[in-house]
């Protein structure tokens, strides 16, 4: 039997974290996903990795030895995505534009790691929003960007998806709709609604909200995801967004919880846009074959001898 390496980083992060629910958040994906990636790599290697606690996830003695091969694994991964094949040679000067929530949840470790493979490249960086980027990929202004390829009109564009983020709904600790088992539009159209604006965020609401006979109940419209985290987590308002910008305490240090909702809502989608048919740079074809690396390493799977 063969385990894969997302197996294996969920295991890290649950390990590290403590709490499935903590790792959730921090890998942007769901609590399920986790417990099933756990449950499964328990079933390949015939042991129980954790001890399930009211408090969170404790390692075994078993847990704890495949933790120390799981940390060699994941270097192991890292060392081949530096290898001289991915051309660190490449120099000169790229310009990608970001929205965002991107450029603040998504791409600062990226970037990092890409200034790490490629030192004689210049990144240069702009944060704007969509109708600027896809104005400035036309007019070959900025050589590629990374944005929400949900929200992407202009046919000129070619998009490719690198992650989606589910959307949950917020609400504060202890708040009535925990306790309840199926949580819809309706449940949550009865309760005051604070809706975020920023990257179209409102557009790509109602577009799942037109499709119900049920409407928000706004009550603050905001540009800030810090406004949003402070308001659900003081009790004025709930909110849907993604697991990518979820973080479990506001600025206050009050909780915020999640709660999935049974009514269908799209995954926020992030990925690389650049203009159809252009000749792509060395350095841009290279940032795009190092994201696909990182979907490619998310998908293998490793054999069980």
């Amino acid at each position: 039997m063969a385990f894969s390496l997302r197996q294996v980083r969920y295991f890290v992060a649950t390990a590290e974290l403590g709490q499935i629910s903590q790792a959730a958040i921090a890998l942007s994906i769901s609590q399920s996903a986790i417990t099933t990636a756990i449950k499964e790599l328990e079933q390949i290697l015939g042991v129980g990795l954790f001890l399930r606690t009211p408090q969170g996830m404790n390692l075994t003695e078993a847990g704890r030895q495949f933790l120390s091969h799981a940390y060699d694994i994941l270097n192991k991964v890292d060392e081949a995505m530096r290898l001289d094949f991915v051309t660190s040679d490449i120099e000169g000067v790229l310009t990608i534009a970001a929205t965002y929530t991107v450029i603040g949840y998504f791409l600062p470790v990226h970037v990092e790691r890409l200034r790490r493979l490629f030192p004689k490249l210049e990144i240069q960086l702009f944060e704007q929003n969509r109708e600027s980027i896809e104005e400035g990929l036309l007019t070959n202004r900025y050589d590629i960007s990374l944005l929400l390829t949900s929200n992407i009109l202009d046919p000129q564009l070619a998009t490719e998806t690198l992650m989606s983020s589910t959307r949950r709904l917020w609400v504060p600790a202890q708040h009535p709709l925990l306790q309840r088992d199926d949580v819809g539009l309706k449940e949550i159209a009865a309760e005051p609604y604070i809706m975020l604006t920023v990257d179209e965020a409102a557009h790509s609401a109602l577009k799942y909200w037109n499709t119900s006979p049920y409407q928000p109940r706004v009550i603050l419209r905001t540009s800030s995801i810090e406004a949003v985290r402070s308001m659900v987590a003081n009790g004025l308002g709930v909110a849907i967004l993604s697991d990518m910008v979820h973080r479990p305490w506001s600025l206050e240090g009050r909780r915020i919880e999640t709660i999935n909702v049974s009514d269908p809502v799209p995954s926020m989608n992030i990925g690389l846009a650049w203009r159809k048919g252009a000749d792509l740079s060395p350095a841009a074809k290279a940032i795009r074959l190092y994201f696909r690396n990182l979907n490619y390493f998310d998908g293998a799977t490793i054999a069980r001898s």
